[in-house]
């Protein structure tokens, strides 16, 4: 897993999601990310100058996939996350994921159109989003926010606080809710809330461990009690 460096949520949570399954262990690698914002600094965060020394050093552990645990491609494209993939194989020669391709995966497999967005993030950043995976098919128009810009801020945003975003959104009407950005406490809340909201609840941490075991060859079903990516689709 390449982490962002401010990011506190996503190595617990995937620890605890990885211990349900023998022989599977996670691995990270962190590259300096401190804030989320459209300005030039906070978007440069995310050169692959910076991602891919992260990613050699994880190969140095002989991993099986390289999966990119950060959202920035949801305001930055899909295609960004497309060709960060293919340059993470080129150099180290091994399959590589991320949380933003996972999720479009996801949505495309479960013909999920209307998604309940639901982020820390700023108004203009949330907007990128919306208009992105608008463009690729999902409707964003049910969505919830907090203003924040402080990456290591979002982890002390409660749990109480993302379900209730993620009521909210799913009181608008969706398919789906996402959960969009990995440094927010949402995997362990999906069972509850699905088996409460009556749709998927697919958070980015937990999306991003179902491509990378998914691409290892893993069997998941250890993983049905997580809900959200994990339970049948």
């Amino acid at each position: 897993m390449l982490t962002p460096s401010s990011n506190t949520a996503l190595e617990p949570l995937t620890a605890r999601m990885v211990a349900d399954i023998p022989g599977v262990s996670a691995h990270f690698s962190r590259f300096r990310v401190t804030e989320i914002a459209l300005s030039d600094g906070a978007l440069g965060q995310f050169d692959f100058g910076s991602i891919l020394p992260a990613a050699e050093l994880l190969a140095d552990a002989k991993v099986d996939v390289i999966g990119w645990n950060g959202t920035s491609a949801a305001w930055l494209g899909f295609e960004r996350d497309e060709a960060l993939c293919a340059a993470i194989t080129a150099r180290t020669g091994i399959p590589a994921c991320t949380a933003v391709l996972a999720f479009r995966e996801l949505f495309a497999q479960r013909g999920l159109c209307r998604i309940g967005l639901v982020t820390p993030y700023l108004a203009d950043v949330q907007q990128r989003i919306r208009a992105n995976w608008q463009a690729a098919g999902f409707d964003c128009a049910a969505e919830r926010h907090l203003g924040l810009r402080d990456n290591f801020s979002f982890a002390t945003v409660d749990e109480a606080t993302v379900a209730g975003l993620a009521r909210e959104v799913i009181a608008e009407g969706c398919d789906a809710v996402a959960i969009v950005c990995t440094n927010l406490k949402g995997a362990a809340l999906a069972p509850a809330l699905e088996a409460e909201l009556g749709v998927p609840v697919l958070d980015s941490i937990a999306v991003t461990l179902w491509k990378c075991l998914r691409l290892a060859g893993c069997d998941t079903s250890a993983l049905r009690h997580w809900g959200g990516p994990f339970a049948p689709g």
